[in-house]
């Protein structure tokens, strides 16, 4: 009966190093968004936690912030890469912040002390709204920034998403904090056309995101926000309780992605998945590879 007892207490010892708190046996779900930039993201994740540690992952696809915000919220995954703009504006509710290092600082402290949820290091690159335009609209007109397109907007033609056009923190808010300006005409487009558009100079400005691979493709000039209205949408990796308090080195891991991507490194990436067809597996693992992260 010892013999019994003492093989029973050994099996449960043994269950409990493979199973309890840092145990190899561990797999981190990662969770992404359904579009292309955060594929990549999720991946990067993937590989770097991979490479660093022993664990393994699993990383699944949900559909917008809501979903994936849900899940990490009832542990259905460990991490998830977040924007910060997103994370003031849509799931926290607040509007009055611009500048980036507040704005960072105030999504962390409350997803720490609200939802027991962590942010690490940002990543770097800004996915935020811009105006765009072709290079030689940008020469013609000396375009640097969205004050000297204030300067000259009266000449020029901006296409548009609707809802863009239609959105307080899109034009209407823009056009107010820069100090009223107008626009020669202002053209609604679908999200796809604006590029065709613009490339084939049927308006001068276009609305864009940052780190689009489009605008790669079209070889855009993006105009400088340098009064900030745009919130700034700073992309970084948001960890559950558990994996912040028992997985430093999955934290540590993750966080050897703060500020390793710019805006323009971003566009790249997104550009060879997007444009030129790759696996976002195979982007991600290339770019940690070729910067000797992994």
């Amino acid at each position: 009966m010892r013999k019994l007892i003492a093989l029973g207490l050994i099996m449960v010892l043994a269950l409990g190093a493979l199973t309890g708190c840092g145990g190899s046996e561990k797999v981190i779900k990662i969770g992404h968004k359904n579009y292309t930039e955060q594929r990549i993201v999720g991946q990067l994740f993937s590989k770097i936690i991979e490479a660093k540690t022993d664990y393994e992952t699993e990383v699944t696809e949900f559909g917008s912030t809501s979903i994936v915000f849900g899940a990490i919220q009832e542990d259905e995954v460990d991490v998830y890469g977040e924007y910060t703009g997103t994370a003031y504006t849509a799931l926290l509710g607040e509007s009055e912040l611009n500048d980036p290092q507040e704005v960072y600082d105030y999504v962390k402290a409350s997803f720490e002390e609200e939802l027991n949820l962590y942010w690490l290091d940002a990543m770097g690159f800004n996915n935020t709204y811009t105006f765009s335009v072709v290079p030689e609209v940008a020469e013609e007109y000396g375009l640097e920034t969205i004050s000297d397109l204030v300067e000259v907007s009266d000449e020029l033609v901006l296409g548009a998403v609707y809802e863009f056009i239609e959105r307080e923190d899109g034009l209407p808010g823009v056009q107010e904090f820069y100090g009223g300006f107008e626009f020669k005409d202002v053209i609604g487009l679908d999200p796809g056309l604006r590029y065709n558009v613009v490339e084939e100079k049927k308006v001068d400005v276009i609305d864009a995101f940052s780190t689009d691979g489009k605008i790669l493709v079209y070889d855009l000039k993006v105009l400088e926000d340098d009064k900030q209205f745009f919130p700034p949408y700073y992309a970084a990796p948001v960890v559950t309780e558990d994996i912040y308090n028992n997985y430093p080195d999955v934290v540590e891991a993750l966080n050897l992605l703060g500020g390793v991507l710019t805006d323009e490194t971003m566009q790249e990436l997104n550009y060879k998945v997007g444009e030129e067809g790759m696996d976002p597996e195979a982007v991600a693992e290339e770019f940690l590879t070729e910067n000797g992260i992994i």
